[in-house]
């Protein structure tokens, strides 16, 4: 019976050692993420004279859902759904000037980050894509990334939110 025994406690450790291995690499859970519509910020010279158009609203609607996509694919982070948020600065495509009320607003969603995309015109060929992210509970700025696109279209929006998600916040 002891000879029995013996033979087993090897098998007993192997098996306890491989549950700790798989439970250290075992991923974090996905982090709750609201990931608010990207906004237009223009400074160009036709801003007061030439108004967003669809075509502005459809490519901010393509560079948020690229972005989403790309969050979603890492497994990384879990979407929250932002559409129904009531907050007037939220309807109105407003939350780069509110100072943070997207973190207050993400927490009311049960987020436990928020994510506002700013897409800013410096002129009709030159613009700079930006997300900050924030915590929801605390308001805190966790992360602020930018680049810039020179003499492109506003068609290359999605492409600077593309690159922005991929080799910025999932490249961390």
């Amino acid at each position: 019976m002891r000879y029995t025994a013996f033979l087993h406690v090897p098998g007993f450790l192997f098996a306890a050692s491989l549950a700790a291995a798989t439970a250290q690499t075992a991923a974090p859970p996905p982090v709750k993420i609201a990931v608010f519509p990207f906004e237009l910020e223009d400074f160009s010279a036709g801003a007061a004279y030439v108004q967003p158009d669809e075509i502005d609203r459809e490519q901010l609607r393509l560079a948020t859902e690229e972005a989403r996509r790309l969050i979603v694919e890492s497994g990384r982070y879990q979407l929250v759904d932002v559409s129904a948020a009531n907050e007037p600065a939220a309807k109105a495509g407003k939350l780069h000037d509110c100072d943070g009320c997207d973190a207050k607003i993400a927490a009311d969603l049960g987020a436990d980050r928020s994510m506002l995309g700013i897409v800013t015109r410096v002129t009709r060929t030159e613009y700079a894509v930006t997300y900050k992210i924030r915590d929801a509970n605390s308001g805190k700025l966790l992360d602020v990334k930018q680049t810039d696109l020179r003499m492109g279209a506003n068609v290359a929006w999605s492409r600077g939110a593309r690159w922005l998600i991929e080799r910025r916040l999932l490249g961390q």
